[in-house]
């Protein structure tokens, strides 16, 4: 009876670190898309540019970027729960610094104090639900993690364009301090460490290790995130960055390969059913972020709504995942994880496509609506994606798998954003030229239009006010098919991915970790 008593209690606590662990990833994603809508009023507050505001997004991303891979190694030295603790208090005070910043260099300074603290939150916290949960309650434990990893990027856009428009952009930054501090509290409570995993003696660091992780990874970072805007390859820094990056990499590979206690453990690539997981996972981010970042573009861009109002085009779609991954999580132990991910994949991917039919007249409901058709795929994937990643990983690689699987899902974000940004510019450009021919006398329907519109705004058809007219239309029309492009290019990427699905084996999520070695 006593031992009944124990197993309940034990139960209830785990529902209890379930949600503490998604609320400090919760804050952490949001962090990211949060900020992005405020950099006009931050830019105009601290007196700077619009390009030197993006700095703030850029300098949290690459030091997030760098610490997220070694987070493993990190937890496995010094312990998870302590990590986990030093990364909540660390991403609480730097949040409370930055909402107090007095000028823009200080602020990108704190960032990049806040996305190296938060660079731990959520591998370290994936790994604690791994480990916390029984393999049969596993699925649910991330389906409750899922809401924080999948739903806070729709969200951010919304909190913070209210958090700004309705009080200040600094509160973007202050709302995490009494999350942050309820945290602290909670964790030290209810979660147990098992305390590091290295063997007692001498502290070996990898340091050539990190500073390839560093350079890899940092570079890559803002190679993605600043290339659009610096015309890519036209530019010798990110030229100069790219190829940094990809000697760095392959400098990293050859050391994390050969080194006895890794930075970060690239052995686990040897399992062909990880690197499927790691696929996948960078391309549920490609899709989750390429998309959240479109939605709010099309409808700000071309149909005139404030960023309060295009964040609202995201947030049912928001209900509509928390409502699917407790559903998803329970299926994750009944259904073969390949058909899950396989119904996810292809609604996805549908979804994508029948966002080709927009028009610039559509309503809010018809955008509404395909946003949270859309939605209802990322449940399907990230759930039993997860539930993969972690199947036959020995509990002692627990902590090394979630980094690089958190690592794959953020930076398949960066990429979605960076090729969704680069396709639709390159897109746009390439639809007016070939529109703007067809404003000249030789073709048919040109002269008649033209004496329509004129009369129409009481102008000849040659009159400059006629003309601007139509190279406006020209340009609205431009601007639609390039994101039309987009959300093509996007569903067709997702669905290839479907022949992936048969490199993995059949089986359940049931299946938890391996046994020790």
């Amino acid at each position: 009876m006593n031992a009944a008593i124990a197993r309940a209690a034990g139960s209830g606590v785990q529902w209890i670190i379930a949600p503490v662990v998604a609320l400090a990833a919760f804050m952490e994603i949001m962090d990211i898309s949060i900020a992005n809508v405020a950099l006009p009023h931050i830019a105009g507050a601290l007196s700077s540019s619009q390009n030197e505001s993006t700095w703030v997004l850029t300098s949290y991303l690459v030091t997030n970027a760098i610490v997220m891979p070694i987070s493993g190694w990190l937890a496995n030295t010094f312990g998870r729960k302590r990590l986990f603790l030093a990364c909540i208090a660390g991403f609480t005070l730097t949040s409370l610094l930055c909402g107090f910043a007095p000028n823009l260099p200080t602020l990108i300074v704190l960032r990049a104090l806040q996305g190296a603290t938060g660079g731990g939150l959520q591998p370290v916290g994936q790994a604690i639900l791994s480990d916390s949960f029984p393999p049969e309650k596993r699925g649910m434990a991330s389906a409750i993690y899922g809401i924080a990893a999948v739903v806070a990027p729709t969200i951010g856009p919304t909190l913070g364009g209210w958090l700004t428009d309705s009080y200040s952009w600094r509160w973007i930054f202050l709302i995490n301090a009494p999350v942050g501090v309820l945290l602290i509290v909670l964790v030290q409570a209810f979660i147990k460490d098992r305390g590091p995993a290295r063997s007692t003696g001498p502290l070996s660091v990898d340091w050539m290790g990190f500073a390839f992780v560093g350079l890899s990874l940092g570079c890559l970072q803002i190679v993605l995130d600043r290339g659009q805007d610096a015309d890519w390859f036209g530019s010798g820094l990110i030229t100069a960055l790219t190829i940094t990056s990809a000697i760095a990499f392959l400098l990293l590979i050859w050391r994390e390969l050969h080194h006895p206690d890794p930075m970060v453990d690239l052995r686990l690539m040897r399992r062909p059913e990880f690197v499927v997981t790691f696929v996948l996972m960078l391309m549920l981010g490609f899709m989750l972020f390429g998309s959240t970042y479109l939605i709010p573009a099309y409808a700000q861009s071309l149909m005139g709504y404030r960023a309060v109002d295009a964040g609202m085009v995201l947030t049912p779609g928001g209900l509509a995942m928390i409502a699917l991954l407790p559903l998803v999580g329970r299926l994750v132990n009944k259904v073969d994880l390949r058909i899950l991910i396989g119904v996810g994949l292809f609604v996805g991917g549908a979804s994508l496509l029948l966002m080709t039919n927009l028009y610039l007249g559509v309503s809010f409901g018809t955008l509404m609506w395909l946003r949270i058709v859309q939605a209802t795929a990322l449940p399907f994937l990230f759930v039993p994606i997860n539930s993969l990643a972690f199947r036959g990983i020995p509990r002692e690689k627990t902590n090394n798998a979630s980094a690089i699987i958190n690592l794959a899902r953020n930076f398949g974000g960066s990429i979605g954003i960076a090729f969704a940004s680069t396709l639709l510019t390159r897109r746009e450009q390439f639809h007016q030229s070939r529109i703007v021919e067809h404003f000249q006398s030789l073709n048919p329907a040109y002269p008649g239009y033209a004496q329509h519109l004129g009369s129409a705004l009481g102008s000849a058809p040659d009159a400059t006010t006629t003309l601007a007219s139509l190279y406006q239309q020209a340009i609205q029309q431009a601007t639609l098919l390039s994101y039309l492009d987009d959300f093509k290019a996007l569903g067709v990427v997702f669905l290839a991915l479907l022949p992936l699905l048969l490199l993995v084996g059949r089986g359940k999520g049931a299946e938890g970790p391996a046994p020790a070695h």
